[in-house]
């Protein structure tokens, strides 16, 4: 627990509905990249491998800005870097303007950068104050409810720009490929690219407006500068640095598969589906399923945790349920094999309110670096599609997905059983 005088408060009910809103903020913006890369693919005629770079660019953005962000949160305080977030991710959004006008890939990629700017901000707020604003022990009880704000806004997202820019893609496609003509091409891919323009101005104007509702809300803030507080009530005395805890280290390297084996499941079930011989318009919405699926795990996390199951034991099992169906994904093909990717989401869906609490419980006063440096943890989301696009070239998508999710999922058992203890 950050500080003794927290540890004891119920939470109030108005900072979990203004902080839930932020949650199906940022789950509607960064769960679209699901429909991006096959949109960006055929817009951009791109290869797989520089399709999956829209999660490179948004994820890596947190690796780059996590520790800046903690440093903005001293100076502004949580409410007024939240709002500084929404603001960021605003200006992402309306680099998509020239970059479809122009039909230039480095340009999403730069919007997709900034989002993920303002991302970090926000993830690095928001996240460590819904933990701290209750009780450590249901810190994942809360995160399950942000959980189920976020991905059913994320449910919803591939949906929403699926049917405003993907509506007849398959038409085009197959023009594309019939037509030699290369103005006609060019006319058409530059239609399709246009596509982006209206959705993600109402997004950019959307985020602008509730920065300065977060600005002006009663939001309150924490203070995260105390003295870390014991399971029995009593202080513990501060450690030399923020790298003296092993519980955050490991949770780290923990949180950095997480998010991996989440946008695999989530973003790259497409890309997946596309490489077992489905047409775009059946992968453009598998997103929504895997999402679809997490809500009910989160639903199980807000009933469970903690009065039947304690956070790491949650961890251990959802783990265990990855390696699952990710080997039931392998060993199966088609729908069905798409179906136990999409069960992922089931799996996932308990790992971050999870891990989180687990690796920032006794920080204390390095509650704010830690939980920067757990944000940056986020890039492994860019990472893990990478290692997954580089081996499908060679052993083909399935095994390559198996190979990339069973030792990530391996890992983070290891974490629920023994790496969240603290080494004294």
């Amino acid at each position: 627990m950050s500080t003794a005088t927290i540890a004891t408060k119920k939470p109030a009910l108005n900072p979990i509905i203004i902080i839930g809103a932020l949650f199906f903020v940022f789950g509607f913006v960064t769960w679209l990249n699901g429909t991006l890369i096959p949109f960006l693919q055929l817009a951009c005629q791109l290869s797989t491998s520089e399709a999956l770079l829209v999660t490179f660019a948004f994820y890596m953005a947190y690796f780059f800005l996590s520790i800046p962000s903690s440093y903005i949160l001293k100076r502004t305080g949580f409410k007024n870097g939240m709002s500084l977030g929404l603001l960021v991710m605003g200006i992402g959004a309306l680099v998509f303007v020239p970059a479809a006008n122009t039909r230039a890939f480095p340009l999403f990629l730069a919007g997709l950068f900034i989002q993920g700017m303002g991302l970090s901000l926000l993830q690095t707020a928001s996240n460590p104050y819904i933990a701290i604003v209750g009780p450590i022990e249901s810190a994942a009880q809360r995160i399950s409810i942000m959980g189920i704000c976020n991905k059913i806004a994320g449910v919803l997202s591939p949906l929403v720009l699926s049917a405003l820019v993907l509506k007849g893609a398959q038409g085009i496609e197959t023009q594309l490929k019939a037509t030699t003509d290369a103005a006609q091409k060019d006319a058409l891919l530059s239609e399709l690219a246009g596509r982006v323009i209206a959705p993600y101005v109402v997004i950019a104007v959307v985020l602008a407006v509730l920065a300065l509702l977060i600005k002006s809300s009663s939001l309150p803030e924490i203070n995260t500068d105390g003295d870390a507080v014991a399971d029995d009530g009593t202080v513990v005395a501060a450690k030399p640095s923020v790298f003296s805890y092993s519980n955050l280290n490991l949770g780290i390297i923990c949180i950095f598969l997480y998010v991996g084996v989440e946008v695999m499941a989530g973003d790259v079930i497409g890309s997946y589906g596309k490489a077992l011989g489905m047409s775009l318009d059946q992968t453009k919405i598998f997103t929504s399923y895997t999402l679809a699926s997490m809500v009910v795990g989160y639903i199980i996390g807000i009933v469970a945790i903690p009065r039947y199951l304690k956070q790491d034991k949650a961890l251990m099992l959802s783990a265990l349920t990855g390696v699952l169906f990710s080997v039931l994904a392998y060993f199966t093909t088609g729908y069905l094999s798409i179906m136990f990717i999409a069960l992922l989401g089931l799996a996932n869906s308990l790992m971050w309110p999870t891990i989180w609490p687990l690796a920032i419980k006794g920080l204390g006063k390095y509650t704010k670096i830690g939980s920067a440096l757990l944000v940056m943890g986020i890039a492994g989301g860019a990472i893990l599609p990478q290692v997954y696009a580089s081996l499908a070239k060679s052993m083909g998508a399935q095994l390559a997905f198996l190979c990339s999710m069973v030792p990530c999922y391996v890992y983070i058992f290891y974490y629920a059983v023994f790496g969240h203890r603290q080494s004294v």
